[in-house]
């Protein structure tokens, strides 16, 4: 697992549970885009079994499962299939202890579940790097919330002594491409694929 240490203040206790709280850019519950938002706050909490099954529930209400996970075989929509393997995701990448190879938290706006964030060291021959990742519902895109989102992943990935950031898109994702660029990455376009990185 990537080791995750306070980030800046902004790490909580809830429940016993560690949470990082973002402060939302825009004030309004209209703004958030998320029925019940009236606090209009970001929170990012620790996957758990919980927590996953409540992810779920988001995914398919307000995304694609293009969108968040691996293609699988078969009809388009969240087959019982799809959501079998966003489960088994998920446990294999991020909860179970023996095959476990990323951080991953649920991104909480207005107190429900509208997506994921995720932290994962890989191989670098020069310094430390990891690849972070995000995914939001459909209804709180294009709100600043990403890029709040994804200052999580990268101050935990600096403070746990990371040096460089990766990611990958393509040409088509406009939305991550411009969160990429936002967050300062140096953006690479070979064909199709779009690869991102930026000094830690």
């Amino acid at each position: 697992m990537v080791p995750v240490r306070p980030v800046a203040a902004r790490r909580r206790q809830r429940g016993g549970k560690p949470y990082y709280r973002v402060a939302h850019p825009r004030s309004s519950c209209q703004a958030s885009g998320v029925t019940g938002a009236h606090e209009s706050e970001i929170v990012l909490t620790p996957l758990d079994e919980p927590a996953l099954h409540r992810l779920l529930e988001a995914a398919v209400a307000d995304a694609d499962p293009r969108e968040v996970m691996p293609p699988v075989d078969g009809p388009p929509g969240w087959t019982r299939a799809r959501r079998e393997a966003f489960l088994a995701l998920h446990r294999r990448r991020s909860l179970d202890p023996d095959t476990a190879i990323e951080t991953t938290w649920v991104v909480e706006v207005g107190g429900r579940a509208a997506g994921a964030a995720r932290l994962r060291p890989v191989h670098s021959t020069s310094s430390v790097a990891v690849e972070a990742g995000v995914w939001l519902c459909r209804s709180v895109r294009g709100r600043g919330i990403g890029k709040r989102v994804t200052e999580v992943p990268l101050e935990a990935a600096r403070d746990g002594g990371a040096a460089r950031f990766i990611a990958s898109t393509t040409v088509a994702d406009t939305a991550g491409r411009r969160l990429l660029s936002g967050a300062g990455a140096d953006l690479d376009v070979r064909g199709e694929d779009v690869d991102a990185s930026l000094e830690l």
